[in-house]
């Protein structure tokens, strides 16, 4: 069944479903409710420029290896509205398609904070969420580049939370938005993924919605309002989430771009015939 979006004034209508191939690279900066299977994930993204514009400040990848193993999800809040935010869009699927096939995200990370760093010149930054999904071990590796924390739901505890921890103590100095500091290191936390375990990030206009009081909604505000929809659905849940946040205040959500990315752990392997071709789909992407 296909989800319809919570407002009729978006431009987008229904979610569009479809599996992911092999050394595909997907996203942009436009309006989009997709759903994307991939070996251990299912995929939704939500995507809506300020003020229904064609294009927006935020961006959203997701990528897939040549055997289908290695599955990277993107999201991030360039500086900026419109066009002048899709030069960095188009940029950033190039870093994403050269770095397909590494598990090891940190060259992705350094790429992207190079490139704003040289845009820099004219005041771009972005705070991003990279994150890599390793198919045969479940594991997630996050990295937070000044950007809000994501939420992890755990199916065995039926809890949601903010992701916490890391590789390193000081977040503040390692992790700061792509294209402030040109030689920072960016500190990781990597965790497992259990089936029907779930994976929100989002961009700010959800974090700096208002709650009922007045306050920043924050992620533990957005947590409080996830506890208390249902997850059967992962679609109906992300359209759910939106409303809940509009009905709260209505300048919540209405005043900057909105991109939300649920990613649920599911019980696929990856097949016996992507790990063969995968040599040759490696190949032929090198030369296409």
């Amino acid at each position: 069944m296909l989800t319809t979006l919570p407002t009729k004034e978006t431009p987008v209508a229904e979610l569009t479903q479809e599996r992911m191939t092999c050394m595909e690279v997907w996203g942009g900066n436009r309006s989009t409710w997709s759903n994307f299977v991939v070996p251990g994930l299912d995929i939704w993204v939500y995507s809506q420029p300020f003020e229904g514009d064609e294009q927006g400040g935020d961006v959203y990848y997701v990528s897939s290896c040549a055997s289908g193993r290695i599955t990277r999800m993107l999201v991030g809040d360039v500086s900026g509205h419109g066009s002048e935010a899709s030069v960095l869009s188009t940029e950033l699927r190039d870093i994403m398609r050269r770095n397909v096939n590494y598990i090891d995200q940190s060259r992705v990370v350094k790429s992207l904070n190079e490139q704003f760093e040289e845009a820099a010149t004219v005041g771009r930054f972005a705070t991003a969420i990279v994150g890599t999904y390793f198919a045969p071990t479940r594991s997630l590796t996050v990295c937070l580049a000044g950007h809000p924390s994501p939420l992890i739901f755990r199916a065995e505890s039926q809890t949601w939370a903010p992701l916490v921890g890391g590789d390193s103590s000081d977040h503040s100095q390692s992790n700061m938005p792509f294209g402030i500091l040109g030689e920072q290191n960016f500190a990781s936390t990597k965790l497992k993924l259990k089936p029907g375990d779930l994976v929100l990030a989002y961009t700010d206009s959800l974090y700096e919605a208002f709650a009922a009081n007045g306050e920043m909604l924050r992620a533990v505000g957005i947590a409080e309002i996830a506890k208390s929809i249902s997850v059967d659905g992962p679609g109906d849940f992300v359209t759910t989430l939106l409303q809940r946040i509009r009905d709260l205040n209505p300048q919540n959500l209405a005043s900057d771009d909105t991109t939300v990315v649920l990613a649920r752990a599911n019980s696929e392997r990856v097949s016996l015939k992507d790990n063969v071709l995968a040599p040759f789909r490696l190949l032929r992407g090198l030369f296409s």
